[in-house]
């Protein structure tokens, strides 16, 4: 029997690289609903070759063109965020991707857990900012989280059939487009820079954020829900062929890693799956062409945002949620132009200052603090 997948988030990166892993086995799955924030014109063209059962676009005022685009669709166009939230819960839907990128995919993936879904997850945010709130709420659902980022599909992959209990993950970084970098280059780095990943091609605000690290210390506080961990239980190695993926250690010293070319369709492939693996044809890795793995601990020096995310972590509570909100506000302010690449770090560190501390907060004293240090860091 197919699977029938809902896809939050399906004209992003990681949106359209699991269509394509879908669309290669029509056997398996078939797409029951698609959403997107704004690009009515690319939600659209998914829609004529998939034939969802439904679409949503969270702008309301790109509702107009998209159902003009898919008048002659057999195919329910809906607007407004509202609408993410009520089309993951159609009983029609097994399993949910939440691919949306930043605060935007909280409550349409809280919505899908208390729908008991299957949710693939790849909207690392959602467990940044409500991790505690998301934990309880799939066990007391029992609604299964699977990641797709390719760090925690790693973990993941990793912890398969064993049971012990972890003493300790690594997680890889890449480094990012300013490994290298001195102090002086990156108070010059510009937006072009910045974008340029060295591995992987992702949309812009993760790709800022994989440059600042930023994005590693959010896979810190999404590692610590999805496997239950410790701060001092998940440690950062840079691993600039990105290779491997990440690695679990034991109690009894054994590591296990998971590697694999850079591409997202392997995780992506692996959470629709589980616990089979699909045939993809995707880049092989060959150790005869890359002989040298190499590994270093970050700079938390040059790359502070990576430590104000376990500074964060620490201190728990809704103290994630202030830096995720600082962030989204400081990446947008530098794609825009009107601050400098080491400005984000500091706007992020201000914000979290700023932060009126919860230590068990609530859905809405969540999004009251994603709105509060969103206005303090503007």
């Amino acid at each position: 029997m197919k699977k029938r997948i809902a896809i939050l988030g399906s004209t992003g990166s990681i949106g359209t690289q699991a269509l394509d892993v879908i669309g290669r086995h029509p056997d398996r799955y078939e797409v029951e609903a698609l959403t997107a924030h704004r690009n009515a014109p690319l939600l659209a063209e998914q829609a004529v070759r998939f034939q969802p059962n439904a679409v949503a676009i969270a702008d309301a005022a790109k509702y107009g063109e998209l159902k003009a685009l898919l008048a002659d669709h057999p195919v329910k166009v809906y607007a407004g965020s509202k609408a993410l939230e009520e089309l993951v819960r159609l009983p029609s839907v097994d399993v949910v991707i939440s691919a949306l990128v930043g605060i935007a995919g909280l409550t349409p993936t809280l919505s899908a857990v208390a729908a008991k879904k299957q949710v693939a997850l790849a909207n690392k945010e959602t467990l940044v900012v409500a991790g505690d709130l998301i934990r309880r709420l799939a066990e007391a659902n029992g609604a299964p989280i699977i990641p797709v980022d390719s760090e925690h599909s790693a973990i993941f992959q990793c912890l398969t059939g064993e049971c012990s209990p972890i003493e300790k993950i690594y997680l890889t970084a890449s480094g990012g487009p300013f490994l290298r970098a001195t102090a002086a280059d990156l108070e010059r780095a510009t937006r072009e820079q910045a974008l340029k990943h060295p591995q992987w091609s992702m949309g812009a605000k993760v790709t800022i954020d994989s440059a600042s690290l930023m994005n590693k210390g959010f896979e810190v506080i999404e590692a610590r829900w999805l496997f239950d961990l410790k701060p001092e239980q998940i440690e950062v190695l840079v691993h600039p062929q990105s290779v491997v993926h990440s690695m679990v250690q034991f109690a009894d010293g054994s590591i296990k890693a998971q590697l694999g070319a850079p591409d997202m369709r392997l995780p992506i492939g692996y959470a629709l799956s589980f616990p089979e693996r699909l045939p993809l044809s995707v880049s092989r890795f060959s150790f005869a062409q890359t002989p040298c793995l190499t590994f270093q601990p970050p700079d938390t020096e040059k790359f502070r945002c990576l430590a104000l995310a376990y500074e964060a972590l620490r201190a728990a509570g809704n103290a994630p949620c202030a830096l995720n909100a600082a962030n989204e506000v400081a990446v947008d302010a530098f794609l825009q132009g009107k601050i400098g690449f080491r400005d984000i770090a500091k706007l992020v560190e201000k914000g979290l200052r700023k932060n009126d501390f919860i230590a068990q907060p609530s859905l809405e004293d969540y999004l009251e603090t994603d709105r509060r240090i969103r206005a303090i860091v503007n």
